[in-house]
């Protein structure tokens, strides 16, 4: 068949499935596509009004997909919820084994996500039951002797502040995703069956991206790996920084963006990365000064936009370059990856408050607080709205952090990144709630 005819196969044939009801949706997934450029196709929400809220049975740090009017979210009660994007209704949900700690995606009529009991799930959209279930090797979080320099040093602790599952990225008809077990998996998206997988050196928590034919993720290994979609095949990789005494600057947990042949990505050693996405090579580097990115970057117009933990900024980079273009301070630190929708910016803060900025100068444009924010903000925030660290963690020891982070997941932290779909804005929060806002 000539490619003229080929094309005017599958233009006819496109018509036909429309004309059916059948025409396939495009997937969904976090950040908006598989290169996770977290830009939106949207007007942008103002923040002024509520449009719903739905109440979960625990936190939620998941974030929030939208697909043909469903949104879909999971949380830390073990269950994948599918609402009415417009009012919140609650369709159905599916309850899993484990917390649900990643984005889920959609794809070939399924939803597609990862749960704390070490099992990747497809589940019907329509319907919310199970069609097939994927079993990795184990769950489990970056662990080391005296994380973060907490006492004692010797002993092998759990990081606390590693939060997220990964989530899946769909192209192709495969599902791309990382688990704890150390692997990186492809899987069919109809099915469920193993393609192929490959074992890196520590817990892949990150989200692959995917462009090119290739899949792209960090792991807690320090290695960043490019592999081929196809065949799992390691095409390049590239070393990230080493923290042997503390083992807090060290680790990729936050999952890349693809765009103009760049690959952009944050790490714990406290740089953020720009690499040629064909052959690996390091085109430039920004120091954050210690500050970790957790988040995914956005990616539009020659800019890269992230926020940081430690450091308490959210920036703005030239893409090609790494050249500052504004650095703007927070109040609390950021695991929240920043929506594109227009001239705006929208992402979370631990203090519990969603971010509008104008993207072209970092300006605060609007805010939002969440519930848990109104009602326990006074006990860890100072007049400033800073968070009291003295309030919030009472020791230096594994407790003491674990004892903190629930504090702080108690002011309604939004670690979840926000979704932006025909000028409203859907996020969740610690506090339990999944937020849509005009």
């Amino acid at each position: 068949m000539t490619r003229t005819r080929l094309s005017l196969f599958l233009r006819l044939a496109s018509v036909a499935l429309t004309a059916m009801g059948l025409e396939a949706s495009v997937p969904a997934m976090f950040r908006g596509d598989a290169a996770h450029t977290g830009v939106y196709v949207a007007p942008p929400p103002t923040l002024a009004t509520t449009a719903w809220t739905f109440r979960t049975g625990a936190k939620v740090v998941s974030s929030p997909v939208v697909s043909e009017g469903v949104l879909y979210v999971g949380s830390a009660d073990h269950r994948l919820y599918a609402l009415d994007a417009k009012t919140g209704a609650l369709k159905w949900h599916f309850q899993a084994g484990g917390a649900i700690a990643a984005s889920p995606a959609v794809a070939a009529g399924r939803v597609i996500f990862s749960s704390l009991d070490g099992l990747i799930h497809g589940v019907d959209a329509a319907t919310g039951k199970s069609a097939w279930t994927f079993r990795t090797e184990g769950e489990r979080r970056f662990t080391a002797p005296g994380i973060h320099g907490a006492q004692p040093r010797t002993e092998l602790m759990p990081d606390p502040f590693d939060v997220f599952l990964s989530s899946p990225a769909v192209a192709e008809g495969l599902v791309f995703v990382g688990s704890g077990d150390q692997h990186v998996y492809a899987l069919d998206a109809a099915t469920g069956t193993l393609r192929w997988k490959v074992k890196t050196g520590g817990v892949v928590h990150a989200s692959p991206a995917v462009s090119g034919g290739r899949v792209y993720v960090g792991s807690f290994d320090r290695t960043f790996y490019a592999l081929d979609a196809g065949t799992g095949a390691i095409r390049w990789t590239f070393q990230t920084g080493d923290d042997p005494e503390l083992h807090n600057q060290v680790g990729i947990a936050g999952s890349a963006a693809v765009a103009e042949g760049r690959v952009f990505f944050g790490c714990r050693d406290g740089h953020f990365y720009a690499l040629d996405a064909a052959k690996g090579t390091l085109l430039w580097k920004h120091d954050n000064h210690k500050g970790w990115v957790i988040a995914s970057p956005a990616v539009q117009g020659g800019r890269v936009y992230f926020p940081t933990s430690d450091g308490q900024r959210f920036k703005a980079l030239e893409a090609a370059t790494g050249r500052p273009v504004y650095d703007q301070p927070m109040k609390a630190v950021s695991f929240s990856s920043p929506a594109i929708a227009g001239n705006r910016i929208l992402f979370g803060t631990s203090d519990g408050w969603l971010h509008l900025v104008d993207r072209d100068t970092g300006a605060a444009v609007a805010d939002f607080q969440t519930e848990g924010c109104r009602q326990n903000g006074k006990k860890y925030l100072d007049a400033e709205g800073r968070m009291i660290g003295s309030a919030l963690y009472p020791d230096g020891t594994l407790d003491g952090m674990v004892i903190g982070l629930d504090r702080m997941f108690s002011l309604g932290s939004i670690l979840s990144s926000p979704v932006v779909t025909e000028g409203m804005v859907f996020v969740g929060s610690t506090d339990g709630t999944v937020y849509a806002l005009r």
